[in-house]
This record gives structure tokens, C-alpha cells and sequence, in this order.
């Protein structure tokens, strides 16, 4: 039955191959990645007249039943990592340490054929009308014979769940077992502790105990106040010496290096127990249950949480006490810290002088439970730790052991850091032989390859990688590909665990950035070590890597090593230092389910380039391969259907790619920043998941701008861009002066159907007189968004610059292009329907002229020669437009300003340094920011019904005529800069304004809060200008700069009703004559350099309860301010800044300005008192 099948299926393709369903094609790399199933039953359906039934239903029983088969094993898969995670927990047991390893290698081999069906999804998206059918090809791979794969997975790890569900694993929620992490008390293993004594001292100092050791006490971090306590009676302590919340201090150390031992001899101390009336020990380990550490302290029968917190706190309430945490893990955090919170609700308004000594190999448990800065558990000293090791070896400190034995057990000390237990660990293997040989051996072997007892250093260690989230312990494992004292980059780490399948997706955040985060996370649990700007990991946590990923990672560091690589090894180095030869490379072959290779050594001899090929047929499940140097690239790299990350470090000799690479679909990262290419494969956007491509002189990245000089390299970069059809994001090329039109044509930027912006250069000095050829074989992709010239020299725009070719364009941009006289493009034989868009007047002479639908933003910046604009910003040509700048046009003079009133989408306007723009009115009433500086008359006619701020510098301007102007939703005016300026408005009648019917109408700033008049040194008169009638809503005023100025109308300010803000600087002609009056709804008032106010000083200050801030900088002839004008007018001032006034000699007094928060008094010589303050803020 199943050979006919066979035939059948032949002859099944060899007709599918007529009658492939069309249309399947790569949008945006891959908008709907083609379901394969699907795509074969559409195939199987199409030929149905060519089958009998029961042909046909063979075929569909096939497809749907790998189908099936396939999704199961996905939905599995989930679960089979929660069961590795809580098989973990059990390792130390023989029986699981034996199941384990076949477990993750049945979950690899899952995973491993997910992911290649996966690629035959890519390839039917990107290959569409491919003559081969990737379906047959996959169903090859999977079906061989009566031979399942899918189903073959599926059986292993049912068989392995079960066994390992039947030891108990989905039972309960994982612990540690006893037996590898026993119950501590406080009376300690040892009667001395070694190398700890100044250690010792610290910590009883930093509890509070009485100690004559100089520097004990340490910062605390949190407030929290530990005095030095008497030994008296806790009942002669009265309430008034009770603290609301326990001081914690933690001690922090990795796994063995003797916190526990430390905490023991604390509570044994002869002074800790004087201090203390009482001392608690409770063993916390991974269980932090409340109800059980509180009955520990207690110690009652009862199980009721309520009253064992009752009991605990009558026990301590009259007494000063010490409680020891032993043994701290992240679950006491748990539930967002609430149970820690609720094991300490007992110990509230506690004698002072009580504390809590929390253990704990977590910096995260330190922050989150300690008061008190930790206590940092180092391993021991040098010398110290040597008498030690002799200790754990010889039984005794000062034997004198053989002298060989001695060089030998110096060379092994670095190994073991200052751990104490890895002392004791590597004592016990050493002291069974003392023989130099076994010592040798000891020496020579790895830590991770000793066999240790289950409290031994490396399982102690180990405890703290199950503690892991099963996705950092799988990050964490993989480093043990790399060496010891290995740097690692935070960037580049998360780019190879994205690569290797280790980090999950997390809805719209950039995977990248949450291996990222893994990386930050196992930063704060201590796995890694910064070290100035890379982070290293301790070698005994290394050697932990090592013993957890004992099957999954290897280093070779010599020819030995390579027959001890495991069958199954998924991960491989090999170091730079290794020797080996041909044969020992070919010998890795036979590792087919490797998916990390890391070459650190060269393989451009010509004696083993050869072993690149053999590799690549090979070991077909790689999806991270490190090469230090090769000396080509082979076609067998198309065998890779996982590869992910693919990187060259040194130069190498080839210059082109093999066609063969454009088969990885699934390759994000091609690094060969030092291998100089020339071109790249035709095919080369077949490679659809590429986020990085690098070479000498050429980079891509698709989540940054790609910027390269047109002349570099002789236009290399320009040609290796020709065939990444797949580039998305920004482009910028620089230098276009120096390339022909042949040279520039070869980028082909019309194929780039993904490019978003572009930006194409010209130098300053361009004489051109090929420009315009060279810009027209530039023409972008119809999809193109934003569109930037510099310094474009031609006198016209290309042909490609119309509408129709440019439908997509939201931006344009033309910057410095001193040669453009004008801005135009061809037009259209259709007319365009605008209805749709509301009523578009058409020119009588423009009425076939072209639509940039989708242009919203237009910039147009010193373009020297252009004098008209009429078309470009033709409400016709660009009805969605939001925003214009024109700057720097000296030769403009036309733009259609009158017409803006058909432009509905209209909110952003700016203008400036064209001089010579005339026009016969500004009408926009969608308008809402307009900025106008130096540009002709605009300003001169302005009916903005929406527009909410108004800002005018113009240096050549000499009167401004608000009245005509219709500006009713105005908030904010700002006139700066306008020096020639001499008048605002006309004096009588105020503010009429001409309206379009004919008539005239009274101008009120109705909504007006803000105004600025800055730096305008020829205007002497702005009195008609800020009265009531015309700012009735006014909250800011800003007067600045302005020389000549004489007349304010400041005894009208007091009128209005909102104004919070006042402010009057460097204007020393200003006459104060007629009054300063203030409202009290002022809030800060600043004057400073304003002439004369002397008169009004401080009667203007009277009955200003609102103000919170008040500076006066350089106010001659103020001679001084009563007291009471602080406490009984500015009652609510927080800010006070008195500075340069000269002959001010009194303020009342240093107890009147008492209550001012933030105050600075300065430069006042003839004050008596207070002739110098700083304090608050300044």
C-alpha cells in the first residue's frame, strides 16, 4: 500500500509542479507566511480529475495526519519544558540525572523539526511558482519509509513524561531536598571560624552590639537608628525607647563562601548574647512560609497564623532580640513582597536595639527585605585561605606537607576563589591519595568533572541555578560554550540566545530587547559580574555552567578534548590555542544535532579549509556558527535551513557570497565586517529574515539609517546595495557629485519597494552638469514615505517627480538646493476628482495638475533661486498637508498664502528669511501655530480663525497692525527680535479689523494668556496694547530687551483679573510714573534692570497672597521692605531672590523672611542684616 502511495505521489508532484496555486509572493518580507498543509490540499483538490478517490483521499489522509501529527508535538512541548525545569530540582537522584538528558534531547530534536517545517513555510512564501515543491520535500524528510519522525518524537517523550511522573514530578510545587540542602541551626559545625575575625567585628557592630573596633558601623541605607544598648533589663526600657519597624541587615554571598558559618558564630558570641535577651535561629531555605517561620520563633503547636503572631510578639515585646534568617531565597519576596511584610506585622514597636540577620545568595532579597546597606561576604585572603586548604587536606594548618604536594596544592588554590567550601570539596578528593599523581590528576581536571557529595561546592552552587526561571537557566547554561574568563557584551549575548531559540516573544517588544532583559536579569541575581564595560562570570559559577550544561556544551582547548565531545553535544567551541588537524575536524561531523559552533581558530590553511564543506552537509541543525577566519564560503552553506547567525571575524580571502546563502530564510545576522565583498548573490532578497548584514565598508541594519558616501570604495556600497531588494527603514547616500549616472544607476532604489525614507547628497561644490541624469536613475520605489535632497545642484526636478510615482510620499524635503529654480512636476492627462476631499478650487491653468494625496509635511530650506512656490502648495497638489517650512529662499516671492483656505488639514506654518514674499493675505482657519520671521508681508494681513499661537521676528519690520488681523482662538503672541520695531498698532481707533465682506469689526484678544514682547530695542510705547479691553484673559506677561522703551501702562496691570505671571527685565527706560499696580491673582513677579520703581516699592507688594515667587535683580534707590509686608501681604511667597540692589537697607530682619522656603539675598552692601542668605533651591 504505502509503495503505490509512493508512485502515486510521484506522479502527483510531477503534475503539480503545471498547476501551483498562483499569487504567492513576499509582501513586507513576509506579510502572511503561506501555510504549507494548506498550500498541498489546494495542490491535491486542483488535480482531483486526474485521481481516483481514493487516491486523492490517500493523499489528503497523508497531509492532514502530518498535520495533526506536527501540532500536537508544538502543543507538547510547553509542558516538556516544565518537566525538565521540575526534573532539575531532582538532579542529585540517579535515576533522573539518567532521564534528564534524554528528555532535552527529545525536546531539541522536537524543536529542531519544528523549525524546519517552519523553513519550508518561508521557502513556499518566497519561492511562490518554484518548479520543486517544498511540501514533497519536507514529507521526505519526515517520512522515510514506515519511519515517522514526528511520530517517533511523540512516542520518546510520552515514554520519558511518563517515567518521570511517575517519580512524583508533577506532584507538588519543587524544593530542595534535604538531603541536598539540610536544615541549619545556630550552633555551628566548627568551633573556630577561619579568616572571619574582622568580618565578625563588622557585622556585630553593624547589629548594634557595644564593640570598640573602629569604622564597624556602617551606612544604613533606610532610616533606621541603631544605639549602642546597655545590658540592662529590657523591663527598665520604657515606650519612649521602642523603634515602629525592625532594622534588617542582610549578608550577601555566593553559595559556600560562609554565610551561614558567619551568622553561627554571631548568635555564639559571647557580647551578642549580653546584648540580646534573646536570639532566634530559623532555617528559611526555599520555603518562605509564613506560618511555619512564625511557630520556628515561637515555637507553640499552634498552626493559626493569627495567634502564632500574637504569641510571637508578647514573646519579644519587652525584650531586645535578635532574629537569624538563615538561608534566604527569592520566594520570600513572593506575592510583591506581601508575605515578607506579613512575617514582620508581629515585630512593630519593638525595643530598640532589636534586629534581624537575614543569609541569603541574593542581591535581590538583600534590596528587597534589608534596612541596611548588606554586609558583602567575600571569599578568604591568599595566605589565610592556604592555611585553611591545609587545614581541609591535612587535618591540620601548620603540617608541613611534601614539597611537591605543596607547589601543586598552591596551583589548584586560584581554581577554588576563597570558596571555603570548595576547599573542604577538593580537601576531602585530595586527602584519599597523597600522591602526586592523584593530585596531578585533581589538578588538571576541571572542578565541574570531580565527582562531589550533594553538599559539596558545585551542587551548592547548583542550588542557585534551579532557583533560575527555566528561561534564564537555559541563557545561562549556553555561556558554558565559552571559556572561563570569557567578556561578555550584553548586545551581542542577546543576539546569539535570540539566534539559538532561547528567548520567548513578548507581544510588540523588540526581541532583542527582552534578551536584553534576561541579560539584566541574571545581572542582578549576580550569574554575571560587571567588569568596567563587559561583565565576566565567577569561576565557580562557571564551573556550575559547566556541570549543569554537562551534554549540551562543549570546549575543546586540546586535541585530547576532541574525543570527549558528548554524541549529543548541542553547543561547541573550539579555542583559539587548540592544535588538531584534518581528520580530528572531519571527527565532529558525527555530531549532527550541534546547533553552536564557535571556530576560534583559523581555517584558512589550505590543508582543513576543506572541513568548512563537510560541516555544512553535515551538521544541518546549526543556527549559530562563529568562524575566526575561513577561506571561502561553500555552496553547502544552503544546507543550513536553521541558521540563524553567521559570523566571520577576520579578513578572509573570497569577495563574493555563494548563491547557495540565499536559501537561509531563517538568517537574521551575516557578520563579516573585515571580509572586503564586491557583490552580492541576485537572489539576495530571498533573505527575508535578515535584520544585520555586514562587510568591510558596507552595513545594514534594518532598525537603523544606513548612511555611505557614493564615492567610497569607488561606489562599493552603492553596488552591494543593488541586490538588498529586501531593505527596509532609512536610507541616506552622501557625495552623489562624485558618481556617474551608469555608477548611480546601479542601486536601483525603484526595487526597494520596503525603503521608508531617503536622503540623497550632493557636495557644496558641485559645478553640475550631469546632476539631473544622475537624480533620474535614483527614482525610489512608488512605496518611498519621506524624501530628502541636499544640495542638489540641477536646475529642475527629474521626470520621476510626480504624484503617480510618488503616492506613498508623507514628507518632502529640499534643503540647500542653490541651483533649483523651480518646483514643479509634470502633469497628469486624468483630471483628478478632489470631491471626496471637500470642494479644491482648480486653477483655470492648472487644471490637469498633479495630487500628492498622502503629503503632509513639506520643507523647503535655503533654495537661493527658487521664486515661486504657486504649484508645489497648491491646495490641488497637496490637500492633506499639516505642516510648511520655508527658510532661507531670498529670491521667493510667490506663494499661494491667499489659497491656504482650501488646505483643511492645515496646522503648522513656518517662514522665515524671505524677504521678498509679497502677498495679498495669510487665510487658513485650520491653521493653528504660525512662526513668521523676515518674510516680506505676511504679516501684514493675517485671518487664522483656529490658530492658537502666533510668533513674528522680523529685524526689518517697523510697525505691526494687529487690527488687521482676525485672530479670535489666539492663546500665545510672541514678538522677538523685531528691532527695528518703533509701534504696535494704531493709537485711536484700536483694533478694528477689515473684514472679507467689506465691513469692520472691534478686535479683542478674547482668548488670549500669553504674550512676549522680546529684544524689540527701538519700540518706546506698547500702552494700547496691554489694557484690559483688548487682553480681558491675559495670565503672562513677558517684557524683555527692549532699550527704549518708556511707557508700559504698568498702573492698568492691576485690572487684570487672571494674570499669574510677570515679568520685566533689561529695559532701564521704562518710566514708573503713572503707577505699578498688581492683581492679586499674581502669582510670580521678576523685575529686574526696569528703570526707576522705587516709588512703588513696597506698596505695589501690599495684598499679594497669591504670590509664591518674587525676584528684583538691579533696582536702584529700593531702600527697604517692612517686615509685616512678609508675614501680613506675601503669606504665601516660597521664593525669594533679592540681588545688585544697592541701596536697599533693610527687609525687616532675618526672622521676618523666616518662613520662605527657598531664599538668596546678595550684592545688597548697605543692608545691616541678612546681607548675605542662600538657602532651598539656590
Amino acid at each position: 500500500m504505502y509503495s503505490d502511495f509512493q508512485q502515486d505521489k510521484k506522479k502527483f508532484w510531477d503534475a503539480v509542479d503545471m498547476t501551483i496555486p498562483g499569487g504567492i509572493t513576499v509582501i513586507s518580507g513576509i506579510n502572511e507566511c503561506v501555510n504549507l498543509f494548506q498550500w498541498a490540499r489546494s495542490a491535491i483538490s486542483s488535480l482531483r480529475s486526474r485521481w481516483s478517490g481514493t487516491e486523492e483521499q490517500t493523499l489528503q489522509d497523508e497531509v492532514l495526519h502530518l498535520q495533526s501529527g506536527l501540532l500536537r508535538l508544538r502543543d507538547t512541548l510547553p509542558a516538556m519544558c516544565d518537566l525538565i525545569d521540575r526534573a532539575e530540582w531532582r538532579i542529585h537522584e540517579q535515576c533522573m540525572a539518567k532521564l534528564l538528558p534524554k528528555l532535552r534531547d527529545a525536546v531539541y530534536d522536537a524543536d529542531d523539526l519544528l523549525d524546519e517545517f517552519g523553513w519550508y513555510e518561508l521557502k513556499v512564501a518566497v519561492e511562490g511558482n518554484a518548479s520543486q515543491s517544498p511540501f514533497v520535500d519536507f514529507f521526505n524528510s519526515v517520512i522515510q519509509g514506515s519511519f515517522n519522525k514526528v511520530e517517533d518524537i511523540q512516542k520518546r517523550l510520552k515514554n520519558l513524561s511518563r517515567q518521570l511522573e511517575e517519580m512524583g514530578l508533577r506532584e507538588e510545587t519543587p524544593h530542595f531536598d534535604k538531603s541536598v540542602r539540610p536544615d541549619t541551626s545556630s550552633l555551628p559545625d566548627e568551633t573556630k571560624i577561619f579568616g572571619r575575625d574582622l568580618e565578625l567585628k563588622q557585622v556585630i557592630g553593624l547589629l548594634g552590639v557595644p564593640t570598640n573596633i573602629s569604622g564597624a558601623h556602617l551606612k544604613r541605607k533606610r532610616a533606621s537608628t541603631v544605639v549602642r544598648g546597655s545590658t540592662s533589663t529590657s523591663s527598665n526600657i520604657s515606650n519612649k525607647s521602642r523603634i515602629p519597624s525592625i532594622p534588617v541587615l542582610p549578608i550577601v554571598g555566593l553559595g559556600g563562601v560562609g554565610k551561614t558559618t558567619l551568622a553561627q558564630h554571631i548568635c555564639n558570641h559571647q557580647q551578642v548574647k549580653s546584648y540580646f535577651d534573646l536570639v532566634i535561629w530559623i532555617c528559611v531555605s526555599d520555603d518562605f512560609d509564613v506560618t511555619r517561620l512564625t511557630k520556628e520563633a515561637v515555637q507553640a503547636s499552634s498552626d493559626n497564623l493569627d495567634s502564632l503572631q500574637r504569641a510571637l510578639s508578647k514573646n519579644v515585646r519587652n525584650k531586645r532580640f535578635l532574629i537569624v534568617l538563615d538561608d534566604m531565597w527569592d520566594d520570600a519576596l513572593k506575592e510583591n513582597g506581601l508575605c515578607w511584610k506579613r512575617f514582620c506585622a508581629p515585630l512593630r514597636n519593638v525595643i530598640q536595639g532589636s534586629m534581624i540577620l537575614v543569609t541569603t545568595r541574593s542581591p535581590k532579597v538583600a534590596d528587597g527585605v534589608g534596612t541596611m546597606e548588606p554586609f558583602i561576604l567575600d571569599g578568604l585572603k591568599d595566605d589565610v585561605f592556604w592555611n585553611f586548604f591545609k587545614l581541609c587536606v591535612f587535618g591540620s594548618e601548620s603540617s608541613n606537607s611534601e614539597p611537591e604536594l605543596e607547589l601543586i596544592g598552591r596551583s589548584i588554590l586560584p581554581k577554588l576563589k576563597g570558596s571555603p567550601l570548595a576547599a573542604k570539596t577538593l580537601g576531602r578528593l585530595l586527602k584519599m591519595n597523597l600522591h602526586v599523581t592523584h593530585w596531578n590528576k585533581i589538578l588538571e581536571s576541571e572542578l565541574w568533572e570531580l565527582r562531589q557529595n550533594e553538599t559539596e561546592i558545585l551542587p551548592a552552587l547548583r542550588l542557585s541555578y534551579m532557583y533560575l526561571p527555566f528561561h534564564l537557566k537555559r541563557c545561562f547554561s549556553f555561556c558554558a560554550v565559552y571559556p572561563k574568563d570569557h567578556k561578555f557584551e550584553k548586545d551581542y549575548l542577546a543576539e546569539i540566545w535570540v539566534a539559538e531559540g532561547l528567548v520567548e516573544p513578548q507581544g510588540d517588544i523588540p526581541i532583542q530587547d527582552i534578551g536584553c532583559q534576561y541579560f539584566e536579569d541574571l545581572v542582578e541575581r549576580s550569574f554575571f559580574q560587571k567588569v568596567r564595560d563587559t561583565y565576566g562570570i565567577h569561576d565557580l559559577l562557571y564551573d556550575m555552567a559547566q556541570l549543569v550544561s554537562e551534554h549540551d556544551c562543549f570546549v575543546i582547548k586540546n586535541m585530547s578534548d576532541f574525543q570527549k565531545v558528548p554524541q549529543d553535544v548541542r553547543r561547541l567551541s573550539i579555542l583559539s590555542s587548540t592544535k588538531f588537524d584534518r581528520s580530528t575536524l572531519l571527527s565532529l561531523c558525527k555530531h549532527t544535532k550541534l546547533r553552536t559552533l564557535f571556530c576560534n581558530k583559523s581555517l584558512r590553511n589550505k590543508t582543513v579549509a576543506s572541513v568548512v564543506v563537510h560541516w555544512f552537509n553535515e551538521l544541518r541543525h546549526m543556527r549559530v556558527i562563529i568562524f575566526s577566519a575561513i577561506e571561502e564560503l561553500p555552496d553547502s552553506v544552503g544546507n543550513l535551513k536553521h541558521l540563524r547567525y553567521l559570523k566571520i571575524s577576520r579578513a578572509c580571502p573570497f569577495d563574493s557570497l555563494p548563491s547557495a546563502i540565499c536559501c537561509l530564510y531563517n538568517l537574521q545576522i551575516f557578520s563579516a565586517s573585515e571580509c572586503k565583498l564586491e557583490s552580492l548573490p541576485s537572489d539576495f532578497s530571498k533573505l527575508i529574515s535578515l535584520q544585520r548584514f555586514e562587510s568591510n565598508g558596507f552595513q545594514y541594519d534594518q532598525d537603523c539609517p544606513l548612511n555611505f558616501d557614493a564615492d567610497s570604495e569607488r561606489g562599493l556600497r552603492m553596488r552591494l546595495l543593488k541586490n538588498v531588494t529586501q531593505f527596509c527603514g532609512d536610507l541616506e547616500i552622501c557625495n552623489l557629485s562624485m558618481r556617474s549616472k551608469d555608477h548611480a544607476a546601479q542601486v536601483e532604489l525603484k526595487n526597494k519597494r520596503y525603503l521608508n525614507g531617503l536622503t540623497l547628497g550632493w557636495s557644496l561644490s558641485t559645478q553640475g552638469h550631469s546632476e539631473i541624469e544622475v537624480l533620474q536613475v535614483l527614482q525610489p520605489s512608488i512605496n518611498l514615505k519621506s524624501l530628502l535632497l541636499r544640495c542638489y545642484p540641477g536646475v529642475s526636478l527629474p521626470n520621476w517627480f510626480q504624484p503617480q510615482n510618488l503616492a506613498n510620499l508623507t514628507s518632502l524635503s529640499l534643503h540647500n538646493c542653490d541651483g533649483l529654480e523651480s518646483i514643479s512636476f509634470s502633469r497628469i492627462s486624468q483630471r483628478i476628482n478632489l470631491n471626496d476631499m471637500r470642494a479644491v478650487p482648480i486653477d483655470n491653468n492648472n487644471d490637469s495638475i498633479g495630487t500628492f494625496l498622502a503629503l503632509t509635511v513639506i520643507s523647503i530650506y535655503m533654495c537661493k533661486n527658487v521664486s515661486s512656490l504657486e504649484q508645489v502648495l497648491h491646495p490641488a497638489s497637496v490637500p492633506a498637508i499639516k505642516k510648511i517650512t520655508i527658510q532661507y529662499c531670498n529670491k521667493l516671492v510667490s506663494v499661494p498664502t491667499e489659497r491656504f483656505e482650501d488646505l483643511h488639514c492645515l496646522e503648522e506654518l513656518y517662514v522665515s528669511d524671505c524677504p521678498n514674499i509679497y502677498s495679498y493675505g495669510l487665510v487658513a482657519p485650520s491653521l493653528e501655530r504660525l512662526v513668521l520671521g523676515s518674510s516680506g508681508n505676511l504679516a501684514g494681513n493675517i485671518e487664522c480663525s483656529s490658530l492658537v499661537c502666533l510668533s513674528l521676528s522680523c529685524h526689518c519690520v517697523t510697525s505691526i497692525e494687529p487690527q488687521m488681523w482676525s485672530l479670535p482662538a489666539l492663546l500665545e503672541l510672541n514678538i522677538t527680535g523685531c528691532r527695528s520695531l518703533t509701534s504696535i498698532g494704531q493709537p485711536e481707533p484700536f483694533f478694528t479689523n477689515i473684514s472679507r465682506g467689506g465691513g469692520t469689526t472691534s478686535v479683542i484678544f478674547s482668548s488670549l494668556t500669553s504674550i512676549t514682547i522680546y529684544d524689540c530695542e527701538k519700540l518706546s510705547n506698547i500702552d494700547d496694547l496691554l489694557t484690559e479691553e483688548y487682553l480681558p484673559a491675559i495670565e503672562s506677561i513677558l517684557v524683555g530687551r527692549c532699550g527704549k522703551l518708556i511707557s508700559l501702562s504698568s498702573e492698568t496691570f492691576g485690572s487684570f483679573p487672571f494674570l499669574k505671571d510677570l515679568k520685566v527685565h533689561d529695559c532701564p527706560s521704562i518710566n514708573w510714573q503713572s503707577g505699578l499696580a498688581l492683581p492679586s491673582s499674581l502669582q510670580r513677579l521678576y523685575l529686574r534692570s526696569c528703570g526707576d520703581i522705587s516709588a512703588w516699592v513696597p506698596s505695589s507688594l501690599e495684598n499679594l497672597a497669591s504670590l509664591v515667587s518674587l525676584q528684583m535683580i538691579e533696582c536702584p534707590r529700593v531702600v527697604s521692605i517692612p517686615g509685616e509686608v512678609w508675614s501680613s501681604d506675601l503669606t504665601s511667597l516660597k521664593e525669594l531672590k533679592i540681588e545688585d540692589c544697592p541701596d536697599l537697607v533693610s527687609i525687616g530682619g532675618a526672622n521676618a523672611i523666616a518662613e520662605i522656603n527657598n531664599v538668596c539675598i546678595s550684592g545688597c552692601p548697605k543692608m545691616k542684616e541678612n546681607a548675605y542668605v542662600m538657602r532651598g533651591r539656590f
